[in-house]
């Protein structure tokens, strides 16, 4: 057994473009090519790899099927669909004082810490549409060079 990397997430929202909009224009996401499933969806890129996916919440009973896995096609009275709360989807980046402007420039509201006992400077912040949390970890030398000054977390205290 060996996980390799982590292929995507999908983001069932009840706003599909605008979340797509909202990914591409604050988090430098690029939306590509993607494979015809018979229901809308938006794929968004990191580079060549598509990281995450976006479809419109119960858009169709075609889709509700397709996105159920075999056992919950078993179970007829279970009309559940994904896993429940994810607490929040993490990216490693470059470039913070390019994120800082782009955030600031659109009034995105977002928090900084210095991670405890790493060299890892994180920003925080929620995609407004659906609500999910988002984490980018960048080198704490980058931060250090552009001037980011945060609290380290309680660990550090």
């Amino acid at each position: 057994m060996g996980l390799r990397f982590m292929e995507h997430i999908l983001i069932l929202t009840d706003d599909a473009e605008a979340t797509a909009d909202w990914w591409c224009k604050y988090l430098g996401f690029r939306e590509g090519d993607h494979p015809e499933f018979g229901f809308p969806v938006r794929w968004l890129y990191i580079g060549d790899q598509d990281v995450v996916h976006i479809g419109q919440r119960n858009f169709s009973e075609h889709q509700d099927e397709y996105l159920k896995t075999p056992e919950q096609k078993a179970a007829t009275n279970d009309p559940t669909l994904g896993s429940g709360r994810v607490d929040h989807v993490c990216f490693n980046c470059e470039g913070i004082e390019e994120f800082i402007a782009r955030f600031e420039a659109g009034n995105v509201e977002f928090s900084e810490r210095q991670a405890h006992n790493q060299s890892l400077y994180q920003l925080f912040l929620r995609e407004p549409i659906n609500g999910i949390k988002v984490e980018l970890n960048f080198p704490a030398e980058e931060a250090e060079r552009a001037g980011r000054q945060a609290a380290r977390t309680a660990a550090d205290a």
